[in-house]
C-alpha cells in the first residue's frame, strides 16, 4: 500500500441525523470535515487551538471543540452542528431566545455558544448563574460583554422548561 493510501481512512458518522461516509486524509479535522466534505459551514473556524469555541459541535451529546478533533476520532459517532439545532424550518427554542435577548452580535460565536448552551441545558434545565457562566466561559466573543448572552441562556432554559412543562427548582 502506497503511503497516500495509508494516510487515507473511512470515516462514518451521523450528522444531524443524516449518514455520511467518506474516505478522508487521516489528519482532517472534524470541522474541516464538517465544512469541507460535508458543507455544514455553520460550524466556524476560530482560533484553531480549541481556545475559542467557534467550532464547537456536539459529539454522541458532548460539546466538543471540532478544530482540535480528528474526524476519524468521530468515527461511527453522532453529531449534531448548528444546523441540526432547528426542525422544520423552526428555531429549535435557545435560537429564538438568542435572538430575543440580543446573545447575537456580529455572530460568528454564536453557533459554538448554541452548542455549549445546549449541552448544558440537556443535562441541567434551571442552571444556576454561576453554572452558565461557567459554560459561557468557555467561548469568547468580541462583540459583548456577555450580558445578553446570559440573559439568552436564562430565557433559552425557561423556554425549555415550559416545552417540558417544568417550572424552575422542579428540575
Amino acid at each position: 500500500m502506497s503511503e497516500a493510501m495509508a494516510a487515507r481512512r473511512t470515516v462514518s458518522v451521523t450528522v444531524n441525523g443524516v449518514a455520511h461516509e467518506r474516505v478522508i486524509d487521516a489528519r482532517l479535522t472534524l470541522v474541516d470535515f464538517l465544512r469541507g466534505e460535508l458543507g455544514m459551514t455553520g460550524t466556524h473556524v476560530g482560533c484553531e487551538h480549541g481556545l475559542c469555541g467557534a467550532c464547537t459541535v456536539l459529539l454522541d451529546g458532548q460539546a466538543v471543540r471540532s478544530c482540535i478533533l480528528l474526524a476519524v476520532q468521530a468515527d461511527g459517532a453522532a453529531i449534531t452542528t448548528v444546523e441540526g439545532l432547528a426542525t422544520g424550518g423552526q428555531l429549535h427554542p435557545i435560537q429564538e431566545a438568542f435572538m430575543e435577548a440580543h446573545g447575537l452580535q456580529c455572530g460568528f460565536c454564536t453557533p459554538g455558544f448554541l452548542m455549549a448552551v445546549t449541552e448544558l441545558l440537556e443535562g441541567t434545565p434551571d442552571p444556576t448563574e454561576d453554572e452558565i457562566r461557567d459554560v459561557l466561559g468557555g467561548n469568547l466573543c468580541r462583540c459583548t460583554g456577555y450580558e445578553a448572552i446570559l440573559a439568552s441562556v436564562k430565557l433559552a432554559a425557561a423556554k425549555l422548561r415550559a416545552l417540558r412543562g417544568t417550572v424552575a427548582g422542579d428540575g
